[in-house]
């Protein structure tokens, strides 16, 4: 309190005392204690309101102990267990737990990682990949403002995500790997890595690359095959050594036959090799008889026209043309689908081949659209015709029901620049994106798409997707989000297919090291999305003819159900509605890849590296007692003594409102007994 706040309540205690004595000491009519009783309950009631008047502020000071924290990182995938790790990895989390000085100096953390990155529950060494460049880039966001040595607890063999050695370079805090598994260098031929497309036209050739390694002394010979069934289809000799160890072998493949086709490619074992489950690996490739032709048609150059071209490409069924208005109008009837980037007068024989054929199409409108133009040569939507443009953001319409989509983070992404006013369709449509200026709805879509007469197209208000595309990567690290969500526009505007009550979608064959998921959306009467249906999905297991039962969940405006849990084979399936006679069948393959017995040895150079990196030490999991010695002697990991200091006025404290209201009601009750009242 300050010297004024003192000589206030000094005041306050003279005024009320004088007060008291005034109306109980001077000419009162009270006599004995009675008048003493009253004039010290006044007392205590006046100097307490002008106390609560004056309103005092005390501080107070707390002080709190802040360790350092230590967060411990620990590998979940399989390869531990292929190493023979799991048991030691489980001794040494709980080794960690109850070591009574780390805990005491430290606040230990525990997490465990795979393909994904979490506090730990529990270890079962399942996980079917190791991104460990993102555990320490969520480790490193988690604990970036403090002192927190990492212990990373893996066999340093990664198959998702960035380079964790180099990822790893912007960390704060040092790294200290636990490695597990062995270190020795076994003789070991392998196929590193197989490249081959997921699709191929029929009576084309594909290309297949893979890259085999040597791991040993000497030199070695073995025979390379890729087999289809019993056939082999390819057959070469490969000559290693230990100076020339990598051979990188490209081919082409006749796809000959419609539908899935399934290959195995192998490097044949040479003596005493300790691993061979790493010598052969399966791929497949889905044969189909036509692609999706789309056709641009631009008179500018731009770097949207770059970044649609790599989202249509990422799908090998489509095919991406650019071409002029005036060279496009004799080729139109080539493509199942029309993009029209900007358009201005030159596009009007375009538009008039495009009535003829009844062709779909994608436009795309931006600043140099000549919206004058565009107005009079169409009639599905109209735009007033400004010489401004602005930035609009876009909000995805969760109510959206023409096709599956999934937020990809759009109000986080680059406003796109568009002319200035409202975009009216004026033909039956779904807003699937709407336009939003200065964080407000305003009242005009963005994206939208309508179907008429069985004709499909959309409108696309706004320039600068590529900004979105490198967004996304930015956000996620890969562009599939961005890529998926313009490959289902694509699909759904490229297909003259009726539209049914229960749409499906789902991959011809998965990989059972990624996510194995399949959609569907299911319409009422009127097809109008319904999201209160019971979805069910039965998977028959061809070879075991074993079947079994999962539901369909809700998400944003499809179902989805994951099948993770299968095991690697051939399967048909029956989505159904309850109490509804629609359904749709098919079938999918789930192709045994472990990507995680790839490997024979834990990657010790690597981990070795990525602690010297970091300013840490890097330890074998035998070694974990040195660590934690380590850890304890490090006198930069010190306890932070930390003081907060709070001010609170007197009128927060409650208990002087209690005083006040005691002695006025003592006062009552003493006057009230002895009849004064």
């Amino acid at each position: 309190m300050t010297a004024e706040t003192i000589l206030y309540i000094c005041i306050a205690a003279f005024v009320s005392l004088a007060v008291a004595i005034f109306m109980y000491g001077y000419k009162t009519r009270y006599t004995g204690n009675l008048r003493w009783v009253f004039g010290a309950l006044r007392f205590i009631t006046l100097f307490s309101i002008l106390v609560l008047i004056i309103n005092p502020k005390f501080k107070s000071n707390t002080y709190t102990v802040e360790k350092p924290k230590l967060p411990i990182l620990l590998d979940n995938s399989s390869s531990i267990a292929e190493l023979r790790g799991n048991d030691n990895v489980q001794s040494l989390a709980q080794a960690l737990k109850e070591n009574e000085d780390l805990n005491e100096k430290f606040d230990v953390n525990f997490f465990s990682f795979g393909s994904d990155f979490g506090a730990l529950d529990s270890l079962s060494f399942t996980e079917k990949n190791t991104n460990i460049a993102y555990a320490l880039s969520q480790t490193d966001k988690l604990f970036r403002s403090e002192l927190a040595p990492t212990v990373l607890v893996t066999d340093g063999n990664q198959t998702l995500g960035s380079d964790y050695e180099f990822s790893s370079v912007a960390n704060k805090n040092a790294i200290y790997p636990l490695i597990v598994g062995d270190s020795i260098q076994y003789t070991d031929l392998k196929i590193e890595q197989l490249n081959s497309n997921r699709y191929a036209f029929l009576k084309n050739k594909f290309p297949v690359e893979a890259i085999v390694v040597y791991n040993g002394t000497g030199s070695i010979s073995s025979q390379f095959l890729i087999q289809q069934g019993a056939n082999t289809v390819f057959r070469e000799t490969v000559t290693l050594s230990e100076t020339d160890n990598t051979k990188t072998i490209s081919l082409t493949l006749p796809a000959s036959s419609v539908g899935l086709q399934q290959y195995t490619a192998q490097i044949l074992p040479i003596e005493d090799e300790k691993n061979t489950v790493n010598n052969s690996k399966r791929f497949a490739v889905e044969v189909i008889d036509q692609a999706t032709n789309v056709l641009v048609v631009s008179n500018i150059i731009h770097p949207d026209l770059g970044a649609l071209k790599k989202s249509i490409t990422s799908n090998e069924q489509r095919t991406y043309t650019v071409k002029k208005p005036t060279e496009a109008v004799s080729v139109l009837n080539d493509y199942q689908l029309i993009v029209l980037f900007q358009p201005d007068r030159s596009f009007a024989a375009v538009f008039s081949e495009i009535d003829k054929l009844k062709k779909n199409t994608l436009t795309f409108g931006g600043a140099s659209t000549d919206w004058s133009f565009l107005n009079s040569v169409q009639e599905s939507f109209r735009k007033d015709v400004t010489n401004q443009t602005e930035d609009a953001s876009a909000t995805i319409n969760s109510n959206y029901g023409t096709f599956a989509v999934e937020d990809i983070g759009f109000d986080d992404f680059p406003p796109l620049q568009t002319n200035f006013g409202a975009l009216e369709i004026t033909v039956p449509h779904e807003t699937l994106l709407q336009q939003n200026i200065d964080g407000f709805d305003s009242g005009s879509p963005m994206l939208a798409t309508s179907e008429l007469n069985g004709k499909r197209d959309a409108i696309w208000d706004g320039e600068g997707i590529w900004k979105w595309r490198a967004q996304s990567y930015r956000d996620t690290k890969s562009f599939e989000k961005f890529d998926e969500f313009t490959g289902k526009l694509i699909q759904y505007l490229a297909s003259n297919k009726r539209r049914s009550r229960l749409e499906v979608s789902s991959e011809t064959f998965y990989y059972n090291n990624n996510q194995i998921r399949l959609s569907a959306q299911y319409f009422d009467q009127n097809f109008v999305f319904d999201p209160r249906a019971s979805i069910n999905i039965t998977i028959s297991n061809e070879e075991t003819n074993e079947r079994i039962v999962f539901p369909l969940l809700l998400k944003d405006n499809f179902y989805e159900v994951d099948l993770n849990s299968l095991n690697a084979g051939e399967y048909r399936y029956t989505v159904s509605v309850a109490n509804e006679n629609v359904s749709r069948s098919g079938s999918f393959t789930i192709l045994d890849y472990n990507v995680e017995q790839q490997f024979g040895n834990a990657n010790v150079t690597k981990l070795r590296r990525l602690a010297t990196n970091s300013g840490g030490k890097s330890y074998f999991l035998s070694e974990y007692p040195e660590l934690i010695r380590t850890l304890l002697s490090d006198t930069n990991y010190q306890s932070i003594q930390k003081s907060e200091q709070k001010i609170v006025p007197l009128i927060d404290w409650k208990y002087l409102l209690a005083i006040i209201v005691a002695a006025l009601a003592a006062e009552w009750f003493i006057r009230k007994y002895n009849g004064l009242i």
